[in-house]
């Protein structure tokens, strides 16, 4: 039975025609101009990645997502449950960052900064090509029977694999629940530290299985993102993309005023592909805009005298009409709405106070007369939570210079993380009263500096 041309939109690259079996995928090293960029791109991001966790700034590691003590930090600023509507607005901004950046530019991400990439592609990809040799001898390696040799090399890469693995799992847990605590799992005896041991292990087979046999298939079963970029991308949308005006048909150059296309159908692109994906089909799901197809076809153009880019950076109405790039309503509707959503994160976050302040009147009380001393008193709680990494000792000093703290409940210092509840009156004098709702002012001092400031409402009846 003949294969229809678009049958393969039906079905990923990795498997077989009946679907019960994987082909597994033997990429060709290519190392363009582009390769050098994403190398160089990858490296700057491996280097960030594996020294976040070490870095101290503010006293703190450069992020740090600790679930468990539901503690954050990003960049030396602590996040705490308080700031939960912050987390929900950045990641509400970071989606439609996703969104826009992907209806412009396809799935560059996926390709140029991507963990699961970079990984593949820069560490185990490279350590698999020295110890087996390139695609081609990989693929005799495979099909040859157990010998010696076999034995040794698939040994020696799995071990280096896992190694790697386990390094990396160390990294990531130290993400999540700190460099000094995973210091301490490191250290001290397994016994003391046997959940931080198990998670550990957990995550080195996770990785090892993810390097070492899914691959691709993180790309294009298990990502999310690569089936979302279906709906997000349009006609105007900048992928990797083969220009079939330029490109077909198809053939050999026997002379040069023959009337064929560019692609001499070398098939070359389809052989760098870490998919397996044949590009010149169009824009596909699997495609991860790595450009390895990009400096493999610009190779073989350069070795033909003919034009760069049959294989580039293109939008599909560039290609079918000959249009340079413009943005289209959607990618204004997207910018504007980034815009207000970054605006609006910009100023919670330099609003944002070391000590998060709540004053509420109590329940079920109005104003007090004092008629020997001729004040007034409102009852108030009020909860401080502090929101730096190290203790403060704290002073409530209103703002009127008339008016009184009397406290029934008090505190003086916040733990690191800690919040404190006080009771206390506010106590005015009956003559400075002018109006039945007043608002008063406080400040929250620490080592002699105003750390924050609340108001509330001060009800009292009208000096007459």
């Amino acid at each position: 039975m003949s294969q229809s041309p678009l049958q393969f939109r039906n079905q990923i690259s990795t498997v077989s025609d009946d679907g019960k079996k994987r082909k597994w995928i033997y990429p060709k090293i290519v190392k363009g101009k582009l390769y050098q960029y994403r190398s160089a791109v990858s490296y700057f991001f491996l280097a960030l990645l594996f020294a976040a966790p070490f870095i101290k700034l503010n006293g703190e590691q450069l992020v740090l997502l600790n679930v468990i003590e539901r503690k954050f930090v990003f960049f030396g600023i602590i996040f705490w449950p308080q700031d939960f509507y912050l987390f929900v607005l950045a990641l509400l901004t970071f989606i439609v960052f996703i969104v826009l950046f992907t209806v412009v530019f396809g799935r560059v991400f996926c390709g140029w900064a991507c963990p699961q990439t970079i990984f593949l592609e820069m560490i185990f990809r490279k350590i698999e090509n020295w110890i087996e040799g390139d695609h081609l001898k990989q693929q005799k390696l495979d099909k040859a029977p157990l010998t010696f040799n076999k034995i040794w090399k698939k040994t020696l890469k799995h071990t280096v694999f896992f190694a790697i693995s386990f390094f990396i799992a160390n990294i990531f847990l130290s993400y999540l629940i700190g460099s000094q605590a995973l210091w301490q799992i490191i250290t001290a005896p397994v016994a003391l530290h046997l959940s931080g041991f198990i998670s550990i292990c957990i995550f080195t087979i996770v990785f090892y299985l993810v390097f070492s046999r899914m691959r691709e298939l993180v790309c294009t079963v298990a990502c999310p993102y690569g089936r979302l970029q279906g709906v997000l991308l349009d006609n105007q949308s900048i992928i990797v993309a083969y220009d079939y005006n330029r490109g077909e048909p198809r053939g050999k150059r026997v002379r040069e005023e023959n009337a064929i296309g560019d692609c001499i159908d070398c098939h070359l692109c389809v052989q760098v592909c870490p998919t397996g994906i044949d590009i010149r089909n169009g824009t596909q799901m699997e495609c991860v805009n790595c450009t390895a197809c990009i400096d493999a076809c610009d190779m073989v153009m350069e070795k033909i005298s003919r034009p760069k880019r049959l294989i580039g950076f293109k939008s599909e109405d560039e290609i079918a009409t000959n249009r340079p790039f413009r943005w289209s309503k959607r990618i204004y509707g997207y910018s504007v709405v980034l815009l207000l959503l970054i605006g609006t994160l910009s100023y919670l976050l330099i609003s944002r106070t070391d000590v998060q302040t709540s004053i509420l009147r109590a329940g079920g009380t109005l104003y007090q007369l004092r008629d020997k001393e001729h004040t007034v008193s409102n009852l108030y709680n009020t909860e401080l939570v502090n929101k730096t990494n190290h203790p403060i000792v704290f002073e409530i000093v209103p703002d009127d210079k008339d008016a009184k703290i009397q406290y029934i409940q008090k505190e003086d210092k916040l733990e690191v993380g800690g919040s404190v509840k006080i009771t206390f009156f506010v106590i005015l004098p009956q003559q400075s009263i002018k109006k039945y709702k007043t608002n008063v002012g406080f400040k929250l001092i620490s080592d002699h500096k105003e750390v924050s400031h609340f108001e509330t409402t001060f009800i009292a009846p009208v000096n007459e």
